[in-house]
């Protein structure tokens, strides 16, 4: 797989990026698109082992859209400038928690691990796995195995609630963590650690450093399914 083509297709992508330029260039990103299935197909192949869960997830049912689906008047670019999955259990639009792999350059990779965007009920059920089991929830987020790979730990910059979600005092010694939209850990890749050998790699052994985090969310998830 050619990880150097993609990053390459998607700067000049983020340049041009109107429906003219993709049509005429769309082998190229036929050939960008292909070439990221095979990482995702790789990464697959290595990490279920591991992560038994994700056994018979295909590219396919992982691999996000490069068209955007939620574009507002504001935003004229009708792609995004990443190519992404989510290897989800169920698909990349299956309500769980899981592992999100993008490319983008300029050092905008990632590798997250978590539930982001959750709706009301998942919300309220992670919420109430936070308050009823506080030291598995933090147990999870301090393993060295997950900070050595996300060593920022759970990212705090999401959007988050002014005030005490219903039904928790503002007293809750866990309110900074009750009080966020999202929940997930995030780790960014340098252009340069993309192009690396042992890139596939650090993305396996991530995955399998937050698996415990990931199966905490799920946890929740599935118990108020």
């Amino acid at each position: 797989m050619d990880l150097a083509f993609i990053l390459d297709f998607l700067q000049r992508l983020a340049a041009n990026n109107n429906t003219a330029w993709m049509q005429e260039h769309r082998a190229e990103y036929l050939r960008a698109r292909d070439a990221f299935a095979g990482l995702v197909a790789e990464v697959l192949r290595l990490a279920t082992p591991a992560v038994p869960e994700l056994a018979g997830l295909t590219p396919a049912q992982a691999m996000f859209r490069l068209h955007k689906n939620d574009r507002s008047q504001q935003d004229p670019e009708p792609y995004k400038r990443r190519l992404g999955a989510g290897l989800v259990p169920g698909g990349r639009h299956a309500l769980q928690a899981g592992y999100f792999l993008a490319l983008m350059p300029g050092g905008g990779s990632w590798l997250r691990a978590g539930r982001f965007s959750p709706t009301p009920a998942e919300l309220a059920a992670i919420r109430q796995e936070i308050h009823y089991s506080s030291a598995e929830f933090h147990r999870c987020l301090a393993a060295p195995a997950l900070r050595q790979h996300f060593p920022n730990g759970l990212d705090m910059s999401v959007a988050q609630l002014t005030r005490p979600p219903r039904g928790y005092l503002a007293t809750d010694p866990d309110l900074p963590w009750l009080k966020l939209k999202s929940y997930g850990v995030v780790h960014l890749f340098a252009d340069e650690e993309v192009l690396a050998p042992d890139f596939i790699g650090r993305v396996v052994a991530g995955m399998q450093a937050a698996r415990p985090w990931v199966t905490f969310l799920n946890q929740a998830l599935n118990s108020a399914a």
